[in-house]
C-alpha cells in the first residue's frame, strides 16, 4: 500500500464509523452469550481446542470482554487496547474455526446466536466459511483502528 492508501484508511471520518461498527457487532454477539452462558459453553466445548476445566470460566468470561471492549470502541474509550484485544479474539475465533473445517468437524461458531443446534452438518459446514469471511472482515476493521490509534499515538 502506498502512503496515501494509509492515510485514507486512517482518516477520522472513516476510523470512527469502522470503530462503531465493530464495536456493536460486539456487543450485539456478546448479549446472547451473556443470557445463556450453558449454552455458549457447549458452543466453545465443541470447538475441541479449550481444555474441558476452562469451559465454563471461558464461557463465563469471554462475553463481557467483549462487551466492555465492543463499549471501549463505540464510546472512544481505550480504544488501541480495546481493538487489540478484538482483533485477538477474532484471530483466535478464525484458527479454531479454520482447525475444525480442516478437521471436517462441523460445529456452530455461537457468534451471535448460541441456539443454532439442529442444523444439518452440511449447513454447518457452509456457515463455518461465511464466519470465517465475516471474521476476516472484522479483522480487518480491528486493524483500520489500529492503524489509526498507532498514527496518532505518535508523534
Amino acid at each position: 500500500m502506498t502512503r496515501w492508501d494509509f492515510r485514507l484508511l486512517s482518516h477520522p471520518w472513516l476510523v470512527t464509523r469502522v470503530e462503531i461498527a465493530l464495536g456493536a457487532l460486539f456487543v450485539a454477539a456478546s448479549l446472547p452469550k451473556i443470557v445463556d452462558p450453558p449454552s455458549f459453553a457447549h458452543m466453545l466445548y465443541n470447538f475441541r481446542i479449550v481444555p474441558g476445566p476452562l469451559v465454563n470460566t471461558l464461557a463465563l468470561a469471554l462475553p463481557w470482554c467483549e462487551l466492555l471492549a465492543g463499549l471501549g470502541l463505540i464510546l472512544g474509550l481505550f480504544r488501541r487496547g480495546s481493538s487489540l484485544l478484538l482483533a485477538g479474539f477474532l484471530l483466535v475465533f478464525i484458527g479454531g474455526i479454520s482447525l475444525n473445517l480442516l478437521r471436517g468437524h462441523a460445529i456452530n461458531c455461537g457468534c451471535f446466536d448460541v441456539h443454532a443446534a439442529g442444523w444439518s452438518e452440511a449447513r454447518k459446514l457452509a456457515e463455518m466459511k461465511w464466519d470465517l469471511l465475516r471474521d476476516a472482515g472484522m479483522l480487518a476493521m480491528a486493524g483500520i483502528s489500529l492503524l489509526s490509534s498507532r498514527r496518532t499515538a505518535s508523534p
